[in-house]
């Protein structure tokens, strides 16, 4: 299993503009593409030192396979979307990563 985790910091003059654009557009028009079976929308609680409030959306898919689809068939299109409404008040970074093992407590 693949995570595609995209951080985002966001100026606090449009965050709860994109925070809105997120959850009710942008995630579901991302699993809409079927290349994702979940996504999960986390708050970092660290403060850059740059401002803005900063959050993560991790993407679960099966294989670098389908995410190397994704970034050909679907990102450059709504990446721009992002782009076009925010600008330059939201940078966004992305990182692959790979799941190797979960644990529970057990009681």
């Amino acid at each position: 299993m693949i995570l595609y985790n995209v951080t985002t910091n966001i100026d606090e003059s449009i965050h709860h503009q994109w925070l809105q654009w997120m959850q009710q557009i942008h995630i579901p028009e991302v699993l809409a593409t079927g290349k994702f079976t979940s996504a999960r929308l986390v708050k970092v609680l660290v403060e850059e030192e740059m401002g803005g409030l900063t959050y993560a959306i991790q993407y679960t898919t099966d294989s670098k396979a389908t995410l190397q689809r994704y970034y050909d068939e679907d990102a450059p299109r709504l990446r721009e979307e992002g782009s076009r409404l925010f600008g330059d008040k939201m940078l966004a970074f992305r990182t692959e990563l790979e799941f190797v093992s979960e644990f529970f407590q057990s009681n």
